[in-house]
C-alpha cells in the first residue's frame, strides 16, 4: 500500500513538471551576443571581487551597476532575459559555452604574456649575472 501511494505521488510530480510555463519574451530582450558579452563581464567582475574585495568596498564600486551601465541595461532587463534564455536550456547552454569559450582565449593570452615577461626578466637577471662574473676583478691598492 506505501509502495503504490508513493509510485501515486511520484507519477503525478512528474506529470505536474511537464506543463511549467516558459516565461514571455521580454520586450526588451537583450541579444544572445550582447548577453554573451555581459556574462563574460560578470564573471570577470566576480573574479576580481575574489582577489581584492576590500579595495572594491573601500571605493565604494558597485560592480553590477557598472556592468549594467557599460552594456545600456539595467537589472530587471537582465533578470528578464536571464530567466527566458534560462527556460531552454539548449540556448543557455550556448551561450554559456561562448562566456567560456571567451574567459578561456582571455586566460591563455594572459598566461602568454606573462610568460613571455618572465622570459624577459630572466634573460636581463642572466645577463646582468654574466656581466658581474666575466668582469675583472678590483685590484686592491695595497697588494
Amino acid at each position: 500500500m506505501k509502495h503504490l501511494l508513493l509510485l501515486s505521488l511520484l507519477i503525478l510530480s512528474f506529470i505536474g513538471c511537464q506543463n511549467v510555463a516558459q516565461p514571455e519574451k521580454p520586450k526588451d530582450l537583450i541579444s544572445k551576443e550582447k548577453m554573451v558579452n555581459l556574462l563574460t563581464e560578470a564573471y570577470l567582475a566576480n573574479a576580481a571581487r575574489s582577489v581584492n574585495n576590500q579595495a572594491i568596498i573601500d571605493k565604494g564600486i558597485k560592480m553590477d551597476s557598472l556592468i549594467y551601465k557599460n552594456f545600456g541595461v539595467d537589472s530587471l532587463q537582465f533578470a528578464n532575459s536571464n530567466a527566458y534564455y534560462a527556460a531552454d536550456v539548449n540556448t543557455y547552454m550556448e551561450i554559456f559555452q561562448k562566456v567560456e569559450a571567451r574567459l578561456v582565449a582571455m586566460q591563455k593570452k594572459m598566461d602568454s604574456i606573462r610568460e613571455a615577461d618572465n622570459k624577459r626578466k630572466d634573460s636581463i637577471g642572466k645577463q646582468k649575472f654574466e656581466d658581474k662574473a666575466s668582469a675583472e676583478p678590483v685590484r686592491d691598492s695595497l697588494i
